[in-house]
């Protein structure tokens, strides 16, 4: 963190604290209170922290808050997600352990809302969350994939289905390879989520339910969603090229939005 960001995390701090009155956090008022919001002491005690310590964050000297510190401040001063990532954004350059941001519209129906835009394109277009549950997908993906549609809604999973489906193996001529890198890719997002419970279950079940994905997760492959080429066999036609271009927003939470582009 440098000068800047620990000056204007200061100045945040501040801003948020002035803005907090001393009854919304169980404390007396009384007559002759003249700080506006809560005194640093009182942000510090509520906080589990040393008054001396919060003043020195404050004022933007040479320490390093843990992100437990500042989700613990967060919790105090009543901050949104978006205030939160804000101050880890300023803290580390990155935002620790992000939640889903609170939304006017459940983010299934939105991501639905945007792929049915793409009803009338030629090339698939589908969403999976972070345990790659297919959410919604447009015609094109029928042709291209497989009827999602005929699995049991607890079972329509993108990776269950290319582990265990015939079609996925006729469809795809770099089977091996498009798996291995969809494994990949879903082990980064493990890694965003060690405590979720549905996620180790998962891991357990693929490994059941197809010993390569065993052994290709114990290589411990991994990357990052990023656009890559992916080949198709429709029929008896010759072999297709597309190019995937995953999409991703804060404001989808753990969903990605998967668009084909052809390959001139």
């Amino acid at each position: 963190m440098d000068n800047t960001n620990k000056d204007e995390l200061g100045r945040f701090l501040r801003s948020r604290r002035e803005r907090i009155t001393p009854a919304s956090v169980g404390l007396p008022t009384g007559p002759r209170r003249r700080t506006k919001g809560l005194r640093r002491e009182e942000v510090a005690v509520l906080a589990g922290l040393s008054p001396t310590w919060y003043t020195y964050l404050e004022q933007g000297r040479d320490i390093r808050p843990s992100p437990e510190v500042l989700d613990s401040l967060a919790r105090v001063l009543g901050l949104s997600e978006d205030e939160r990532r804000y101050m880890h954004m300023l803290a580390y350059g990155q935002v620790v352990n992000p939640k889903p941001l609170r939304l006017d519209v459940p983010v299934p129906d939105l991501v639905g809302r945007l792929v049915g835009l793409t009803a009338s394109n030629t090339y698939p277009v589908y969403a999976t969350n972070q345990y790659c549950d297919l959410l919604a997908w447009n015609p094109a993906a029928l042709e291209w994939y497989d009827d999602w549609s005929v699995l049991p809604e607890g079972r329509r999973n993108f990776l269950r289905w290319l582990l265990t489906s015939p079609v996925a193996r006729r469809r795809l001529p770099d089977w091996e390879d498009d798996t291995r890198d969809t494994v990949a890719r879903w082990r980064a997002e493990v890694a965003k989520a060690p405590d979720d419970r549905r996620m180790r279950e998962l891991v357990t079940e693929f490994g059941e339910l197809d010993s390569d994905f065993t052994r290709w997760w114990n290589d411990h492959e991994v990357q990052e969603h990023r656009s890559a080429i992916r080949r198709f066999r429709l029929g008896n036609a010759p072999v297709r090229t597309l190019r995937i271009v995953p999409v991703q927003s804060v404001a989808l939470s753990s969903c990605g939005i998967v668009f084909h582009v052809p390959v001139e």
